[in-house]
């Protein structure tokens, strides 16, 4: 059955930075910002102009067949130019976006999708696949010189749910789908998709299934290839469609080649995905402790026991006051427990009790109010507010001069709580020897596992005056050196790019190299998909 597309908002997306422009701090809230982290601007660096660009005319021109999918307009090109890393905004701030993509084109189907990848490879023209353009690691622009031009390729217009199968609880929805559009669309069957990574208002389907995406859940389903079916992908090869089926033994997995593929192999044009009903009962809590390490080893028993929380966070005591979940020095376990079918507050509790057997402390703010209906426990309020003004905020620090950035990875447990000792100490001490300020270096767990979790680091420091973007360079080397010393991922779920490809390039074995080599010859002969992310 036919989903029908969300309302047209009249708000503007910002060029260069996170989100909306109409949400971004505005200067006197920038100045304050940086206030409080000495080394940074006395005051907040401009926001730039698409006009102030140098933007050429495009080195080639479509086809009168396909120009009714392509645009040269500067503004649309300046957007496509980079994703929302720090490094991005920090470039863009200064007027160096890097390179600017020669045209845009909106396919609004497959076909339109397989003609532009023919004229491209036909004439040396590098494609970058691009969803929503919430990268931070380099994922959607054009580095080098190899390619006679750029297309940014812009599936938001392929954005419907095509088909719903409420009694297989599926939906065939295209890449091109936005998040909220595409919970809007589910919303009249009673399913949800449920996947909700902190860009889930600026990304798409297709980019989550490109870059393994992780999402709402903390525990169980965490990734989005938890939730595939079946996906379909045009190629320069030709389109590879895979089967819908509940699981196959039939060797190898044909969405495995493709899912964390970044646009390399082929544009992921839909896919069938597993839903779920709307969840119906909720309830959560915030625990605080006193010793981040205890902490740890509660959260490890949560995740190995059957409780399955659906929100299992660990702030350390700098992400608990960045948040505003806690200002004593604590450290905060935010717990969320739904479900579609039964009440949950049983769940809460057993949960709640584990994590004080750890030395846990919980006031009982965050039990279930009349109804089922979840409580307003305050720490659990400030850290959702915060994890979705963060971005903006990140933006407000970077036009103070500061680095304001964040990484993530996953190792296993008996290796977590080094590995968090050494970020904090020897990425803090780097920053401290290039700009002569403390840095403040906070981490959270966002995802966890019986096996091991996933840390996520918050960097703060000052910057090196017009040489951010270098120092983000030297910084993110050190970090690459304790993640490959602890034998932790180069990413749990930002994706490779550009940016992380030193340290992927080391962690992935080496016969593996050489069969996904291959595979980008045999898929993608002329070398005209985003060049550059995952091999070369």
């Amino acid at each position: 059955m036919d989903g029908t597309t969300a309302r047209p908002t009249t708000r503007a997306r910002s060029w260069w930075g996170w989100g909306w422009t109409d949400a971004h701090p505005d200067d006197a809230e920038c100045v304050a910002m940086g206030a409080l982290l000495p080394g940074t601007l006395g005051r907040p660096l401009p926001v730039p102009r698409i006009r102030d660009l140098a933007i050429g005319a495009p080195a080639v021109e479509p086809p009168p067949s396909l120009a009714h999918l392509v645009t040269a307009d500067p503004a649309d090109r300046a957007a496509h130019a980079m994703g929302k890393a720090y490094r991005d905004v920090a470039r863009a701030l200064r007027g160096k976006p890097g390179r600017i993509p020669d045209l845009v084109a909106r396919p609004a189907d497959e076909r339109g999708v397989a003609d532009l990848l023919d004229w491209a490879g036909d004439h040396r023209i590098a494609v970058v696949p691009y969803g929503g353009g919430s990268s931070v690691s380099g994922g959607v622009e054009y580095r080098g010189d190899a390619h006679r031009a750029v297309l940014s390729l812009d599936l938001t217009a392929m954005g419907r749910v095509l088909e719903v199968d409420t009694e297989g609880r599926a939906a065939r929805i295209q890449a091109g789908t936005l998040g909220p559009s595409l919970e809007d669309q589910l919303r009249p069957h009673g399913l949800t998709l449920r996947h909700f990574p902190q860009s889930f208002e600026f990304s798409t389907l297709g980019g989550w299934l490109a870059t393994r995406a992780g999402g709402h859940y903390a525990t169980g389903r965490t990734h989005i290839d938890d939730f595939v079916q079946s996906m379909r992908v045009v190629t320069p090869a030709g389109t590879n469609s895979s089967w819908r089926l509940p699981a196959s033994g039939a060797g190898p997995s044909p969405d495995r080649l493709f899912l964390g593929s970044e646009g390399a192999l082929g544009v992921i044009t839909e896919a069938w995905m597993r839903l779920q009903e709307r969840p119906r009962h909720k309830a959560s809590a915030a625990v605080a402790f006193t010793d981040f390490h205890a902490a740890l080893r509660a959260v490890r028993a949560l995740a190995q026991s059957d409780l399955a929380p659906a929100n299992c966070r660990l702030l350390d005591p700098g992400e608990a006051a960045l948040s505003g979940a806690a200002q004593d020095g604590c450290s905060v376990l935010v717990l969320g427990f739904e479900s579609a079918h039964e009440p949950v507050a049983d769940r809460l509790a057993r949960a709640v009790e584990l994590a004080r057997s750890h030395g846990g402390r919980y006031d009982g703010s965050g039990a279930p109010g009349p109804g089922g209906a979840p409580a307003g426990d305050a720490a659990v309020g400030a850290w959702r507010s915060a994890f979705l003004r963060m971005p903006y905020l990140r933006d407000g620090l970077v036009r103070m001069g500061a680095i304001a950035e964040t990484f993530e990875t996953a190792a296993t447990w008996d290796r977590v709580p080094g590995l968090i000792d050494a970020v904090r100490t020897e990425v803090g001490a780097a920053a401290l020897e290039a700009t002569g300020h403390p840095a403040t270096v906070n981490c959270r767990l966002t995802h966890v596992y019986p096996d091991g979790a996933a840390p996520y680091f918050t960097v703060l420091a000052a910057g090196r005056g017009g040489d951010e973007a270098a120092l983000w360079d030297d910084l993110k080397a050190v970090a690459v050196e304790v993640l490959h010393r602890h034998r932790a991922t180069i990413t749990h779920h930002h994706a490779v790019g550009r940016d992380h490809r030193p340290g992927y390039d080391r962690q992935r074995p080496e016969p593996f190299a050489l069969a996904l080599r291959a595979a980008k010859g045999a898929l993608d002969p002329r070398g005209i998909l985003n060049p550059g992310v995952l091999v070369d």
